[in-house]
């Protein structure tokens, strides 16, 4: 059998980033399969309500629990996630440091920008000095 290129596949377990509704950003896990369509999450160490979600509102990350039995209940999935550090892991993701630094440079007001901008300049003014002096 040859190995399959997808890595990510629907499961129990799977920890997901929801891309819709009031929890959007937020990562929940997928404690059973109802249909092709849809899932029940539940993010208990999130926030997260347990509810039915469409897969079209998820994106599924690489990081899975593991060993979740299916319609594991908040309580086990609690347990389970705290065990394994599920926030901790995707808090030190590159994937969650890009959307943070993402949401910060949106919050940003005007000075914020502009602070941004002289940081830059300075930055790029010494990186030209040290190189014009080693040529």
């Amino acid at each position: 059998m040859t190995d399959s290129t997808f890595k990510r596949f629907v499961e129990v377990g799977r920890v997901v980033l929801l891309k819709s509704g009031p929890s959007a950003g937020k990562i929940a896990v997928i404690a059973e399969i109802i249909d092709h369509n849809r899932a029940i999450i539940d993010g208990p160490t999130t926030g997260v309500p347990r509810q039915s979600f469409p897969y079209r509102h998820l994106t599924l990350t690489p990081i899975a629990l593991t060993k979740l039995p299916r319609g594991a209940g908040s309580g086990v999935i609690r347990k389970q996630a705290e065990k394994e550090g599920l926030v901790a892991k995707w808090e030190s993701s590159t994937w969650a440091k890009k959307r943070a630094a993402m949401e910060k440079r949106r919050s940003l007001n005007d000075f914020g920008r502009f602070s941004v901008m002289v940081a830059k300049k300075q930055r790029r003014d010494v990186v030209r000095k040290t190189l014009a002096k080693a040529a």
